[in-house]
């Protein structure tokens, strides 16, 4: 059970990721044989419900890349009943605050450390008891990571990063650009210093770094600047991208 991909934010090894938007377990496993370090399944902006999830993680299971869960929301019941399905890394959005980050801590972890709901027996997780010890070992194997992407977030950045049990801070720029005032336009020069600043500040602090662009060279600039975890594109772009090309290449397509 051991988690390699926080094993390597910790030792500071960059992680090339992929998002899973699709919803579906056969899409998510093609994916994982292109050998992604980590692939992100969706729930907050994706059609992803938790039997959803759960698929989706049985389909990535036999291969090499690690799977990420964002959720909808940083709902404590929500996020044990993710880590009862079996993630073990979650990407928590929209978190303002250290104190927003603290609970989400307290809700990965079990009592007396945290407030997750004693259940392992029943779960995936623990492969339904057949891991000896499970509770004892696994809040030490959870990896959380939080979303900043408002003007308030950035404000609070060197907080959140060093609350004790966070373990990595995703910068957000389609939100943030829309907290600055440039709905639509992450590409903004504002944003672009903005993120650029909080990956630097990130990094210098020890607290691993990631974000999300489907520009290459946007994203070894990021890598570039100290960020440990950063997803190269999304499986809903890759598909509508080269479907659209072929199409184009045929003399067919376009808007309806």
């Amino acid at each position: 059970m051991e988690n390699g991909f926080k094993a390597a934010l910790r030792a500071a090894r960059p992680q090339i990721g992929l998002w899973l938007a699709l919803a579906e377990p056969y899409c998510a496993e093609i994916c994982a044989t292109a050998g992604f370090d980590w692939l992100l399944i969706d729930g907050e902006h994706a059609p992803n419900d938790l039997r959803g999830i759960l698929a989706q993680l049985q389909a990535i299971a036999p291969y090499r890349s690690h799977p990420v869960v964002r959720p909808p929301v940083g709902d404590p019941v929500l996020i044990k009943q993710l880590l009862d399905i079996g993630a073990q890394t979650l990407l928590v959005p929209m978190v303002d605050t250290a104190e927003q980050a603290a609970g989400l801590v307290a809700a990965t972890r079990y009592p007396p450390n945290g407030r997750r709901g004693v259940g392992s027996g029943l779960a995936r997780a623990s492969r339904w008891g057949g891991i000896s010890g499970y509770p004892g070992k696994a809040d030490g194997e959870v990896c959380l990571l939080v979303q900043v992407e408002s003007r308030e977030g950035l404000d609070n950045l060197d907080a959140i990063a060093a609350t004790p049990g966070v373990d990595g801070v995703f910068i957000g720029a389609a939100d943030l650009a829309a907290s600055f005032g440039h709905l639509g336009n992450p590409g903004h020069p504002e944003i672009c210093r903005r993120v650029d600043d909080a990956i630097v500040r990130l990094t210098a602090a020890g607290c691993p770094a990631g974000a999300l662009t489907g520009d290459p060279a946007l994203a070894r600039h990021y890598l570039g600047l100290g960020a440990t975890f950063v997803a190269v594109g999304t499986d809903v772009s890759a598909l509508a991208g080269r479907t659209r090309e072929l199409a184009s290449g045929f003399g067919v397509g376009g808007k309806r």
